[in-house]
C-alpha cells in the first residue's frame, strides 16, 4: 500500500514518474484562464486566516459542505471565520473521491509544509499553522505567486473595466508576474437580461460612443477592444448557456437590438438572432488582432431560485445541462470560417458526454496558422476532477492530437489553487505512462519528456503568443 500523497502521488508506473518527476514537475505556470481580482495583485494583499483564503467565495466548498447538511451561517452566514472553518475541516474526511479532498492537502503541503490529515480534530492545529505563516508577512498574494512559478495570470474582464490594476501591475517593476486582462463580453451578448438596457448605457458611456443601432454597438465594442488589446490582451471568453446559430440580416438583427433598447421584450426567436450576430462580429474582431477565441457552454446556472434571492450568482446552484450543442457550434465555426475569419478556439463544455463531439468538431476547422488551432479546453468545473482528467484527455487523444494540448488553467478565485496544475501533471504523466507501460507507445523519453513540457508549459505559450 502507497503512503499517503507520497512523492509519487497518482504515479502508478516508472514512466509515469520519470516523466513527472524529470519533465514535467519543475514547469512553469501560464494559468490563461481565472476568475482572480487584478486589485489583490496589483496592492499585494495579505491574508488574516486560512478561511478567507478557502472559504471566501469557493463554491466548489460549499456545496459539499451543504450536502454534509452544515448550516448555512458556517457558510455564508454570520458565523466566525474559525467556526466556519471547523465545519469545513469536520466535512472534508467524507468527501473521499472528490477533487477537493486532495486539492486541500497539497496547498496544505506546499504553502503551509503540514503533512498531516486535515479533519475535525486537527483543526485547531492546521488553523494555527496556517494563520501564522499568513500573518508572517511572507505569504502575501505576490508570494504565493512566486512560489507557485506562475509567469503570466489571464484575469476575466469586462468590455467596461478600466483595467485600471493591470495599468498599476505593469508599471510596478516590484511586481514579477505578467497580469494580462482577458475580454468576457457576456452583458453585451444577453439580450434577454434584465439588466442588457443599463449595461448598453453603461458601455457607451465609457466607450464614447452613443449607442443607437447596430452600428453604433459595432463601434463602441471595436473602441474597448483596441484599449484591451493595447493593455496586452489576446483572449476573449464567453460564457453560453449554450452556442447559437440563428442566422438574420443585418437590418433584423438592427432591429431587434432597437427592440430591446427601447424597452420592449425580445423574443426567444429574436434573441437567438441577435447573439448570433454579435458572437460573429465577435469572433472576426478576435481573428483582427489575432486573439484566441474561448467557449464556455453547458451549465444551468442559479437552480435554487430562493438561494439566488438570497446570495447571488456563483455561490453553488450551478449544475450540468445536457442539451446537444455539436450542431450550432459546428454552425458558428462555419460561417466565421467561410469568411476566413475563424480565430483561434478553445471549446469547453460542462457535459462530459460532449467530449467526442468536441473531438471531431476540432478536426473540421483546423489551420496551418497554428497547431493545434481548434482546442478542446482542459476539464472544466464539474469535470475537473482525476476520472474527469482522464477521460477529457483520452477522448482528446482518440479523436484528435493530444501532443498539442494547451493543458490545464484554474478557472479559480483563489491564489491557493496553482496547485491544480501540479494535480493535472501527474494524471497526465500517468496517463501518457501507463499507455508506455502497455506498449501502446514506444519509450522515446526525449519525445514523451518533450510532449509533456509542452502540455505542461511551451504549447499554451506558444499558442497565446504571451512569450512568458
Amino acid at each position: 500500500m502507497k503512503n499517503f500523497m507520497d512523492k509519487d502521488f497518482l504515479l502508478s508506473n516508472e514512466t509515469a514518474k520519470t516523466l513527472y518527476h524529470e519533465a514535467a514537475a519543475s514547469m512553469p505556470i501560464i494559468d490563461y484562464h481565472c476568475h482572480i481580482n487584478p486589485q489583490e495583485i496589483a496592492e499585494n494583499r495579505s491574508f488574516k486566516n486560512i478561511t478567507e483564503v478557502w472559504l471566501g467565495g469557493d463554491h466548489y466548498k460549499w456545496r459539499a459542505m451543504r450536502s454534509n447538511g452544515v448550516e448555512e451561517k458556517y457558510i455564508t452566514g454570520d458565523a466566525s471565520d474559525r467556526e466556519k472553518f471547523q465545519k469545513w475541516a469536520e466535512t472534508l474526511p467524507k468527501t473521499i473521491g472528490n477533487p477537493l479532498y486532495h486539492w486541500t492537502h497539497l496547498e496544505l503541503r506546499k504553502y503551509f509544509g503540514y503533512e498531516g490529515v486535515l479533519n475535525g480534530d486537527t483543526a485547531e492545529e492546521v488553523w494555527n499553522l496556517c494563520n501564522e505563516k499568513l500573518q508572517s508577512g511572507s505569504m502575501n498574494v505576490r508570494d504565493i505567486i512566486a512560489a507557485s512559478d506562475v509567469k503570466l495570470i489571464c484575469t476575466t474582464d469586462d468590455p467596461v473595466d478600466s483595467l485600471e490594476y493591470h495599468k498599476q501591475i505593469a508599471a510596478d517593476s516590484t511586481c514579477k508576474v505578467k497580469v494580462l486582462p482577458a475580454w468576457r463580453p457576456d452583458k453585451a451578448v444577453n439580450i434577454e437580461k434584465d439588466t442588457f438596457v443599463s449595461y448598453i448605457r453603461h458601455l457607451a458611456e465609457v466607450s464614447e460612443i452613443a449607442i443607437t443601432n447596430l452600428e453604433s454597438l459595432f463601434v463602441a465594442l471595436n473602441v474597448r477592444l483596441d484599449f484591451f488589446h493595447k493593455m496586452g490582451c489576446r483572449a476573449s471568453d464567453h460564457g453560453l448557456d449554450y452556442v447559437v446559430y440563428n442566422s438574420a440580416s443585418y437590418d433584423e438583427v438592427d432591429a431587434i437590438l432597437k427592440k430591446a433598447l427601447a424597452g420592449e421584450k425580445v423574443t426567444y426567436d429574436e434573441m437567438e438572432k441577435y447573439k448570433t450576430a454579435l458572437l460573429l462580429f465577435l469572433g472576426e474582431a478576435y481573428e483582427k488582432r489575432g486573439w484566441v477565441m474561448q467557449l464556455h457552454y453547458g451549465a444551468i446556472r442559479d437552480n435554487n431560485k430562493a438561494m439566488f434571492a438570497k446570495l447571488g450568482p456563483d455561490t453553488g446552484f450551478d449544475c450540468i445541462n445536457t442539451r446537444n450543442c455539436a450542431e450550432g457550434t459546428a454552425a458558428f465555426l462555419n460561417a466565421l470560417q467561410i469568411q476566413n475569419k475563424l480565430p483561434k478556439t478553445i471549446i469547453y463544455s460542462l457535459n462530459p458526454n460532449d467530449n467526442a463531439s468536441i473531438g471531431t468538431i476540432l478536426g473540421c476547422f483546423q489551420g496551418s496558422e497554428v497547431a493545434g488551432k481548434i482546442q478542446q479546453g482542459s476539464a472544466w468545473w464539474f469535470n475537473d476532477t482525476k476520472q474527469g482528467m482522464i477521460d477529457q484527455m483520452t477522448s482528446l487523444a482518440n479523436l484528435s492530437v493530444l501532443g498539442n494540448f494547451v493543458g490545464m488553467l484554474t478557472d479559480s478565485r483563489s491564489f491557493l489553487s496553482y496547485t491544480r496544475h501540479d494535480y493535472f501533471r501527474r494524471i497526465l504523466c500517468n496517463l501518457i505512462g501507463t499507455w508506455v507501460e502497455n506498449g501502446e507507445y514506444p519509450a522515446d523519453m526525449k519525445v514523451l519528456k518533450e510532449m509533456v513540457q509542452d502540455i505542461s508549459f511551451n504549447n499554451t505559450n506558444k499558442y497565446f503568443g504571451f512569450n512568458a
